[in-house]
């Protein structure tokens, strides 16, 4: 043992990981436990899906990126128990468990989809929280368009490029407006041959009489209306009743023929926040001082997505990026300050303001909550913002090149099929069985 403090730090998203830097080269110990080995730029994961970048663009590999820290470990496994008592964390890991000790920890687990305890909209709907999802949504779409093209069914056809995307947040809007044009740039033109009454539909569903809730209406009226322009159908006031492999119903009795129901209606916090022993707020958000210690703890901190903490007006911070990063790096700062005997710092958000991306030269930004930006100059804030926020030089050369070759050519190089998922086999053997109907 070195005799140092040990930090250990779970979860490699982007308050873990904004931490851990923080405390490379510092006098501690750190050990980072993620259950995948890279780092994923979230906000891209639709691009993923949509045949637009990548994966290996928006993932970096955790271990290339703390390999110059003599104090930095990193550990490939998925966490399952927290002793505070004890004050050690046991992990899964692919040799077996294993028990690690800390002197301070720091939770950073992130969330997960909330399917709201709906089994079948869980068995059913494809989530986009992990780069996994966004490869599985990517084999699944592609996989239904090219069994759509050889189908002489006219309603089994419409059925299997129906797409449905739930939820008017900036990554559903995000999500379906890419589908769009992965249709309409590209997959119309090469199945024309071979299917010339082939077409997409691209549905968006949004429970609330609005889009982006926390936008002002300007906005969100300029994203429906540029959501509408790009050709996808916005259907507000539209809440999910029922959910088949093969269709769903809305509260108001209406059926959509789908078999793609991307869900981006809500997130929950990670199981794991249930084994800190305290009780959790809404969303199953864990309750923190401002300094970012758990309450009712003096070793525990807790960030990003799952961390509970109101701001000025008695809102709680939202689960963004942002909020996320600084609040590992005022933890990370906190543990400092202790070890070094100087007091805490209490969290002050620096907001530079919200935006989402629609598609081609479409955008909706609202910069320091001042300036509301639509259209193609939101669309160039989106873009240079999220490249400059992306990992290593070698990402943002790929993502960069992909953006060009993508503006150019109107093509969406990545159409590979890698795979075909459970779900998709009993998939097919569903569509089979239509077919032969």
């Amino acid at each position: 043992m070195s005799g140092k403090p040990r930090v250990v730090i779970v979860g490699g998203g982007f308050a873990g990981l904004y931490a851990a830097r923080t405390l490379a080269k510092a006098h501690v110990d750190v050990l980072l436990i993620d259950r995948n080995n890279f780092h994923t730029f979230t906000p891209l994961l639709y691009q993923v899906a949509t045949c637009a970048l990548d994966p290996s663009a928006i993932a970096y590999p955790l271990r290339t990126i703390f390999r110059k820290y003599d104090n930095l470990s990193f550990l490939m496994g998925s966490v399952i128990d927290i002793d505070t008592e004890q004050k050690h964390i046991v992990i899964e890991t692919q040799a077996g468990q294993l028990v690690e000790p800390y002197s301070y920890l720091i939770v950073a687990t992130g969330t997960v989809t909330n399917y709201f305890g709906q089994k079948a909209i869980e068995d059913h709907a494809f989530g986009l929280k992990e780069l996994d999802d966004a490869v599985i949504l990517r084999n699944h779409i592609l996989s239904l368009f090219e069994r759509a093209a050889w189908v002489n069914d006219t309603g089994l056809r419409d059925a299997l490029t129906t797409l449905v995307v739930v939820g008017g947040g900036p990554t559903g809007i995000e999500t379906s407006g890419a589908l769009y044009e992965l249709y309409n740039y590209v997959l119309k033109n090469e199945y024309s041959s071979v299917s010339p009454k082939m077409r997409a539909r691209v549905i968006l569903l949004e429970a609330m009489p609005h889009l982006l809730a926390p936008y002002p209406e300007r906005l969100r009226k300029a994203a429906k209306k540029q959501l509408e322009s790009l050709g996808v159908e916005v259907m507000l006031d539209a809440m999910v009743s029922e959910v088949h492999p093969d269709r769903i119903v809305l509260k108001d009795g209406r059926s959509i023929r789908t078999y793609t129901l991307v869900w981006s209606a809500g997130v929950k916090t990670s199981p794991l926040v249930e084994k800190l022993g305290v009780d959790l707020q809404k969303g199953g958000r864990v309750p923190v001082e401002p300094n970012m210690l758990v309450k009712g703890k003096d070793d525990v901190f807790v960030v990003g997505d799952i961390a509970y903490l109101q701001d000025d007006k008695g809102d709680p911070y939202p689960q963004l990026i942002p909020v996320a990063k600084q609040q590992g790096i005022l933890a990370a700062n906190n543990i400092l300050n202790t070890v070094a005997g100087r007091p805490m710092q209490t969290f002050s958000y620096s907001d530079r303001g919200i935006m989402a991306t629609i598609g081609r030269s479409r955008a909706v930004a609202w910069i320091f909550y001042r300036i509301q930006l639509t259209g193609f100059i939101a669309w160039l804030a989106w873009l240079f913002l999220h490249l400059v926020a992306l990992l290593g030089f070698r990402n943002r050369l790929s993502v960069f090149i992909s953006w060009v070759w993508n503006y150019l050519t109107y093509d969406r190089s990545v159409r590979l099929i890698l795979a075909t998922s459970e779900t998709d086999e009993a998939l097919t053997e569903k569509v089979v069985a239509e077919e032969t109907l």
